[in-house]
């Protein structure tokens, strides 16, 4: 049994094979960029980077056609990299599985492997699609970051406890800096919230204990695992 695949020669490069390509890129290219938007429309993410993965594929199959059969070409395109520094910040390293997706299905259709590129992308969309529906990427846990300031005359070592084990089941004191001329203490506590406690009350003991100072509690991971 055969199965035949839309092949493109792209050896030596014909217009109407370039056509094919490129249109082909831009078109997959598209559906990865509303297969990125469709699953992050309920997030705050950053619309410039669904352009990006819309041409993406483009860009990145006209570099592998320019490239093609060509050391020197490979080698001078390596050199013009390293004169340009890219930096991109992701902001979800989730976001990372889109960039390698568009690089896969731009290499297939480089290559000239248009049906196989076809396939990747329907493939790859619909798992994006099953993990956001299913929400497998969420984090189930409960960490969180809470930064508390106290008046210096106010001992941190356990002025705390019986709040975190009345709210959190795990608590780690992961910073003590002083501010406002040393009139102050920042504590940064590294915590696991029990399930089903009432944020507002558990904020509300720590700020009866800390006589009504700034509290701050985030619950993103780029946040907790950063300064």
């Amino acid at each position: 049994m055969t199965t035949s695949w839309i092949i493109i020669e792209v050896s030596p490069l014909s217009v109407t094979g370039l056509l094919y390509v490129l249109t082909a890129s831009t078109i997959l290219g598209a559906v990865i960029s509303l297969v990125y938007v469709f699953t992050h429309r309920k997030r705050v993410f950053d619309r410039s980077f669904s352009m990006t993965l819309f041409m993406l594929p483009l860009v990145i199959s006209v570099i592998v056609l320019l490239i093609s059969d060509n050391l020197a070409r490979a080698f001078s395109l390596a050199g013009v990299f390293t004169l340009v520094r890219f930096r991109t910040a992701i902001a979800d390293s989730r976001d990372i599985t889109y960039i390698l997706s568009t690089v896969g299905i731009a290499l297939a259709s480089a290559m000239g492997f248009i049906g196989i590129a076809l396939i990747i992308t329907a493939f790859i969309s619909i798992i994006l699609v099953i993990v956001h529906f299913f929400e497998l990427d969420r984090d189930s846990t409960s960490q969180a970051k809470l930064r508390i300031i106290i008046p210096e005359n106010l001992n941190y070592a356990n002025v705390f406890s019986d709040v975190f084990v009345k709210y959190v089941s795990s608590y780690q004191l992961q910073r003590v800096k002083t501010t406002d001329f040393g009139t102050m203490f920042e504590l940064t506590y590294l915590i696991k919230i029990k399930s089903g406690i009432d944020q507002k009350a558990f904020l509300d003991e720590l700020r009866v204990r800390n006589g009504n100072l700034s509290i701050t509690l985030t619950s993103d991971f780029v946040s907790i695992v950063s300064e």
